[in-house]
């Protein structure tokens, strides 16, 4: 499904353009936050992700239906610059979203680029589509990605030191759990975290697993205020209850919780076992579809992938630091380790104009309130839930009213 209106503004050969977004509905998506922003009935239908982009499994679209991906690549130096078009090619390098989950996400990683080429060439060569469903790898681009929370936000991210699983696995019984013991008490590494993960997500699917992760919730749930983590302890629940007899609820023991407040951030870089948990929030990424999932999940599942692609050095999750400048408007900007993107937000001022990144690609979305985008030869109108396209060739823009604007772009 798409949304927004199409109105254009001429900035030489490319225009300053409203963008039709796809929503996509996936089972944890939200009931109520994507459908309030972009004015979708709330029918009890969930809503999961708003995509804004050129990923070719749903591009954004101009006036008259034009895909944006189409429009880059007939004028790569204009929408995106010389300088972004000779680093990435004649592509978008990122994809924004915003992503609204009622309930777990799958665990998931998101493969490095050498293993991204490789397992697209290898399913390519097993003739998989590029929409089958038992595909894993939907392209040949990493997938770092950068989550600024909107509301509080909650989420599974690396690995926890093995000394810390343990503590967490005090009292507990089960085989799985016993394994896992077993795995880490050879190697207090990630050798032994690698081993541990193993052991958990080849039990899916197994005639004895679902009871044995049973068995174990039943004693999380048992030791309530004996539990050496609460927190650890109320995530394993929340996940059994969701995907009864998952192994993947027993996975979150060995990975970091995270808590973001409205306007914190946090970084997964490709190869972090992950799995947000609930919560509203703007995410920018590499512009991949790329998913290995191995639990939590009615999906495909590629264990194997997932443990193949996945990094297992104990560690906390990143937090990426935030430049905020303005003296009536508020503009937040956020940086990742990587070249595809950065975020920025706008709290605008009607007394302060703010600029946008001075060159590339822009995609600017409004999150509430309302907006003009002004460039030299000519302004376009954001209101809540629209968004457009800010070409390289607009050059030096800016943005002005009371709107909560964010706006992708490549550093």
């Amino acid at each position: 499904m798409t949304m927004n209106s199409h109105r254009t503004s001429d900035v030489g050969t490319v225009a300053l353009a409203h963008l039709d977004n796809t929503v996509q509905r996936y089972d944890w998506g939200g009931l109520e936050a994507i459908q309030d922003l972009v004015g979708l009935p709330s029918d009890g239908s969930p809503a999961a992700e708003l995509w804004l982009g050129a990923h070719p499994s749903a591009p954004s679209r101009l006036a008259g239906g034009t895909s944006l991906a189409d429009v880059v690549a007939a004028d790569p130096d204009a929408v995106l610059g010389r300088r972004v078009a000779d680093r990435f090619g004649p592509r978008l390098p990122y994809l924004l979203k915003v992503l609204a989950a009622r309930r777990a996400l799958s665990l998931q990683v998101h493969p490095r680029p050498h293993a991204a080429r490789a397992g697209f060439q290898r399913e390519n060569r097993a003739g998989l589509s590029l929409d089958a469903a038992d595909r894993s790898f939907h392209d040949e681009q990493h997938k770092p990605e950068m989550l600024v929370a909107l509301t509080p936000f909650e989420g599974l991210a690396g690995f926890r030191s093995p000394r810390a699983v343990l503590t967490l696995l005090d009292g507990l019984d089960g085989k799985l759990v016993e394994q896992v013991r077993e795995a880490l008490g050879r190697a207090r590494s990630a050798v032994g975290l690698r081993a541990a993960l193993e052991v958990l997500v080849a039990a899916r699917g197994s005639a004895w697993c679902a009871a044995d992760v049973e068995a174990t919730v039943a004693g999380v749930r048992a030791r309530a205020g004996a539990s050496p983590s609460q927190r650890a302890d109320a995530t394993v629940l929340q996940l059994a209850e969701q995907h009864p007899g998952d192994p993947g609820a027993l996975v979150s023991l060995l990975l970091n919780r995270v808590s973001l407040e409205p306007g914190e951030a946090m970084f997964v870089p490709a190869g972090e076992v992950h799995a947000y948990l609930s919560g509203l929030g703007v995410e920018i990424m590499a512009s991949s579809d790329n998913v290995l999932r191995a639990g939590l999940t009615t999906k495909h599942v590629d264990a194997d992938a997932l443990v193949e692609c996945a990094a297992f050095a104990p560690r906390p999750p990143v937090r990426p630091d935030a430049e905020v400048v303005g003296t009536h408007s508020l503009v937040t900007t956020y940086r990742a380790p990587v070249e595809e993107f950065a975020l920025t937000t706008f709290d605008l001022d009607p007394a302060e104009p703010a600029a946008l990144a001075p060159d590339g690609p822009r995609i600017v979305l409004a999150l509430d309130g309302a907006a003009q985008v002004r460039t030299e030869a000519g302004s376009i109108d954001l209101a809540r839930g629209e968004s457009c396209l800010v070409p390289h060739a607009a050059g030096a823009t800016t943005v002005a009213g009371d709107g909560h604007l964010v706006c992708a772009w490549v550093p």
